[in-house]
């Protein structure tokens, strides 16, 4: 009989022979591997989860630009496949685009986000 665990000396009288073998990666079992909060970043990455968090306020792509460091074009791919899944809207004001976290983005985003600022 093969068992995990640690050696605790000979065996006792009664019991089958068995061979103790050490248990691997025990040390790690209840360790917590990502961050709280990072869940979001793992479902959608770290830029689109970014981008979202940033449309609780309608911006357009080129402040959501600026603020991230992404570029443009980058930017304005992110937001399409935001929008497509419908986590954000957008509406055209005059010659730019604004972008803002729908109902479905803010509930991912969690009931901070919809406090507003302060």
């Amino acid at each position: 009989m093969l068992l995990p665990g640690r050696d605790s000396g000979p065996g006792r009288p009664g019991t089958a022979p068995c061979l103790v073998y050490p248990a691997r990666a025990v040390g790690t079992l209840w360790e917590r591997r990502a961050e709280p909060g990072d869940g979001l970043a793992r479902l959608l990455g770290r830029s689109r989860a970014g981008l979202l968090g940033r449309t609780s306020t309608p911006t357009t792509t080129t402040g959501l630009a600026l603020q991230t460091g992404l570029s443009p074009g980058a930017v304005s791919q992110h937001l399409a496949v935001l929008r497509d899944a419908g986590l954000v809207t957008s509406h055209r004001y005059r010659r730019e685009v604004y972008y803002r976290a729908g109902e479905l983005g803010l509930a991912l985003l969690g009931p901070s986000s919809q406090d507003g600022p302060g």
